[in-house]
């Protein structure tokens, strides 16, 4: 079938009130969370329908809006492709446009649970510590306004507006790649709610819940190629696919206040603690993911399937997990730390997933911290050697820098973009005393490290003077 050609997918939603209102509604959790909770319904009914909230821009609304809010999620995997529609969403709100109409779907009695992925730096905090950053020019206008424009001032006011009217409050189900991501959340919002009504904070700090989850698949962007290869695929046009790896999984603390789907009917961990799950992912997979990114990047590769079938690369981050990372993790129950590497340098080499190094290597100094930092701290404690993990935080400042190894512009996608840049120096030491300054990233205890200071200081002299498939081959 010639692209362009076919019928838009189209879909008359349910009428059924939603019981979840999503922020920040990306490619990540169209193809991950919404479909358990569509599947969640499915096996046990409930009305969870899902009402996703753009903080941004129109463009995911406007897409979705023509299909009646329904979408293709096409899997992708070695053997080949399957195609699902997910019809799980009710409406797309665009913050920007019309805040009180966000506030008012989170208000509603219906709602019961208020998810998000809005990415570490949507939170506003300082990743180093994981508190509120009360300077952020968001969070003063939120205090100076009852219309938010970020997520925690939409959190606040949505639960002071249910405190108001009599309403329970709702979970925050945070799915965002940030350790014990339920207390940083519950820390942000009651930082930010004390500075608006101490009474309020008393009142969600003693109803409200925060679980933390962890979440994990890998989702690539969607390009213009991949809506024609789903209209092939399906003979329907949809404008608004995503594309996800097969594996999935989700790992979610049992701490809600107002109810939840059947989730541990489809697959769900549903546990008391989901630290050692967190920990194990965001070092294991989002901390070398990031490591493969900067350095594949820096070396010419474009995804990270391209960066793992350089045997130069395979190795570095089978080093990684072996010596530096699973010594500093205690596994989560029944979990082989060493099978688990195994399964991820597969779903890496999937020539199917086409993850680009680029898209991954964004927002590195929100990152950095609990996907690299921590395990390097830990390590240092722990007179352990973490000379890969060293190297792949060189990688991200000459990443950061702008400019490639062979002298070529880099679009760095980051908050701290053009701080990064005036920090580049020629001279590697003073490059990386600049960096080290920088508090919202680097913690007390590397910044006064003098070791871990020469050492990073050599691995980018290396990195560098060599390039970095030289410096990974160790």
């Amino acid at each position: 079938m010639e692209a362009g050609l076919a019928a838009r997918l189209h879909y008359t939603p349910s009428a059924e009130p939603a019981g979840i209102v999503h922020l920040g509604l990306g490619a990540f959790f169209r193809a991950h969370g919404a479909i358990y909770v569509e599947q969640a319904m499915a096996a046990s009914g409930g009305d969870w329908g899902i009402v996703g909230v753009s903080l941004q821009s129109p463009g995911t609304r406007d897409r979705l809006a023509p299909q009646g809010w329904a979408y293709t999620a096409l899997q992708l995997g070695p053997e080949g492709e399957t195609a699902q529609v997910v019809t799980v969403l009710r409406d797309v709100l665009v913050a920007p446009e019309n805040p009180q109409a966000v506030l008012d779907a989170m208000t509603a009695p219906a709602v019961r649970i208020v998810s998000l992925t809005v990415t570490e730096k949507g939170y506003c905090h300082k990743p180093s510590t994981g508190r509120l950053n009360a300077d952020h020019p968001d969070i003063r206008y939120d205090l100076d306004n009852p219309l938010p424009r970020s997520a925690p001032g939409f959190l606040v006011r949505a639960l002071q507006a249910r405190r108001a009217a009599g309403i329970p409050p709702f979970t925050v189900l945070c799915c965002d790649n940030l350790p014990e991501n339920g207390h940083v959340v519950r820390g942000v919002v009651l930082d930010l709610a004390r500075l608006i009504d101490p009474d309020l904070a008393a009142w969600i700090e003693a109803q409200g819940a925060f679980p933390s989850t962890m979440v994990d698949r890998i989702v690539p962007a969607t390009t213009p190629a991949d809506l024609d290869r789903v209209e092939t695929l399906t003979g329907r046009r949809d404008e608004a696919p995503v594309m996800h790896e097969p594996f999935r999984q989700w790992v979610v603390e049992d701490r809600f206040c107002n109810g939840r789907p059947d989730l541990g009917a489809v697959g769900v961990q549903l546990v008391d603690d989901v630290t050692p799950f967190e920990h194990m992912k965001l070092r294991m997979l989002n901390g070398t993911h990031s490591s493969l990114a900067y350095l594949g990047y820096l070396a010419g590769h474009q995804t990270i399937a391209d960066t793992m079938a350089d045997p130069v690369m395979a190795q570095f981050v089978d080093r990684l997990w072996r010596s530096e990372i699973i010594p500093a993790l205690t596994p989560p129950p029944g979990t082989d730390l060493a099978a688990y590497a195994d399964a991820l340098a597969a779903r890496y080499a999937n020539p199917a997933i086409r993850h680009r190094t680029w898209q991954i290597a964004m927002d590195g100094s929100q990152k950095m911290p609990q996907r690299i930092l921590g395990t390097i701290a830990e390590g240092r404690a722990a007179w352990r050697p973490v000379p890969g993990l060293t190297l792949a935080v060189a990688a991200w400042m000459r990443y950061a820098s702008g400019r490639d190894e062979t002298g070529g512009t880099i679009e760095v996608k980051d908050p701290l973009a053009p701080q990064m840049a005036a920090l580049w120096r020629d001279d590697p030491a003073a490059t990386v005393d600049g960096f080290l300054a920088l508090s919202q990233v680097f913690p007390a205890v590397l910044r006064d490290d003098t070791g871990f200071r020469a050492e990073l200081t050599d691995a980018l002299t290396k990195l560098v003077r060599d390039g970095a498939r030289v410096a990974a081959s160790g």
